[in-house]
């Protein structure tokens, strides 16, 4: 059970965020033909599923969902995507996932993708930590939340209600 004092944003605030990052990837984009949204599984491919719905709905953008896997216990491991690197080839991708902590899931993922050519590549993220490690930076943020570095967010997909809180 989530105590009612650690939650950062609930269900309501998360569809907010989620819309207007969508908005937000959309008047980037608005120009393109066609964009990559590339979801980091799992939690970064189920925001993902959301952004590209809105997208959809408020755009007449062909927008392609792409789920990326990987072992973010080990992000030196393979990464990989359910689609072609033809099919994102010259085209922008946006990176999603759900909190940006120290940046190693991300970097990761950012440079798998950078094996080929993109026209745009940019990343989004519903909470972002302020902890990095790395240098990489949320293009599209939820929020940001300086927190101290033994607090973990966690974002729970449950059913159709998301939570955002600190554990």
């Amino acid at each position: 059970m989530i105590e009612t004092n650690n939650i950062i944003l609930n269900n309501t605030e998360i569809a907010q965020k989620i819309r207007r990052i969508a908005y937000q990837i959309y008047e980037v984009n608005y120009k393109e033909s066609e964009i990559i949204i590339a979801g980091i599984a799992d939690n970064g491919f189920f925001l993902a599923e959301k952004i590209v719905s809105i997208i959809n709905e408020i755009s007449d953008l062909k927008v392609t969902l792409c789920k990326v896997s990987m072992n973010k216990k080990s992000p030196l491991d393979t990464v990989t995507t359910d689609i072609s690197t033809d099919d994102y080839m010259n085209k922008s991708v946006v990176l999603v996932d759900d909190v940006l902590h120290s940046g190693t899931t991300l970097i990761y993922a950012i440079k798998h993708f950078l094996d080929v050519p993109l026209k745009k590549f940019k990343t989004a993220v519903l909470v972002n930590r302020n902890h990095k490690k790395y240098p990489v930076k949320a293009d599209f943020k939820g929020i940001s939340l300086s927190t101290s570095i033994k607090e973990h967010v966690v974002v729970d997909f449950k059913n159709d209600e998301i939570t955002a809180y600190l554990e």
